[in-house]
Formats: C-alpha cells, structure tokens, sequence
C-alpha cells in the first residue's frame, strides 16, 4: 500500500535511466520515439561516457513510456524524484539543499528540468529517502511538483 505522503501530495514524478549507444543522433531517435507516441520530453539528464551514455528522462506521460519501452525492448531503469519548484534560482537554490542538508538527507543527483507551469525554475532530485525529503521539504514551505503537476 502507498504511503500518505504519497496519497496526501500526489504521485511522484518518475524518471527513467536508458542506456544509448554513444552516437551522433542517438538522444534525437529516442526523444522522437516517445513524441511519435504523443510523449513529451519535460526533463533531461545526459551523461557520457566512451562506450555509452545515460540519458535520465523525465517524460508527460510515464506509464505509456515505461509499455512503449518494454514493446520496444528498450533497457531502463526507474525511480522516484523530488520536484521542487523554485521561486528564485539562487537563493531558491540554496534555501532548498540548506534545507535538505540540516535534515541530514543526502542528494544523490540533481537536475533542472524544462520550464513548469507559470515559467517557473524546476529541481529535479534523486534522494536517499524520498518520503522523509517530501515531507521535510512540504513543511519548509516548498511548492513540490508531482507526476499530475508536470503532464501536459
């Protein structure tokens, strides 16, 4: 059974890891295989290496995501995110890891995604307890961004 966090705020924002081979236009082949399925692309994350890059994705719609990935057979991993929705880049920034810090949650990776809703400056986190930093964050007066909140 979920949590109440969870059923309190939303479904959690979902990102997939996919491995693609390292070569020119292979981000483009995948970002126009989701949109030919009417998915949007709403946050990237692109780390390369020699022989293959991990490209993190945050997508409109996961669930019809994670079928055409799993038809395609198309290796991939998930997990949760914390989506926080900053309203300053800078001290929004800092306000929000200070936070995080003097709870003693550690981020595992971040990063931004694609403008939100009203052009707002997205967060996107990987934490080590997902609950406890929603909750932490949602009592500090964070506006937290949800799976309903990001698809278009």
């Amino acid at each position: 059974m979920e949590s109440d966090t969870i059923i309190d705020h939303g479904e959690p924002v979902r990102q997939f890891a996919i491995m693609l081979p390292n070569r020119v236009g292979a981000l483009a082949a995948m970002v126009k295989l989701l949109r030919g399925s009417g998915i949007e692309v709403i946050g990237l994350s692109v780390q390369d290496s020699r022989d293959a890059t991990v490209a993190r994705l945050v997508v409109s719609d996961p669930d019809s995501a994670e079928r055409l990935f799993m038809e395609k057979g198309i290796p991939h991993t998930t997990c949760e995110i914390v989506v926080v929705a900053l309203r300053e880049a800078g001290p929004g920034l800092l306000q929000c890891l200070d936070t995080l810090m003097i709870a003693e949650t550690n981020i595992d990776f971040a990063y931004a995604l694609m403008p939100g809703p009203d052009n707002q400056s997205l967060l996107a986190m990987h934490v080590e307890d997902y609950e406890f930093a929603v909750a932490i964050l949602h009592q500090s007066g964070f506006k937290l961004m949800y799976q309903d909140d990001l698809s278009r």
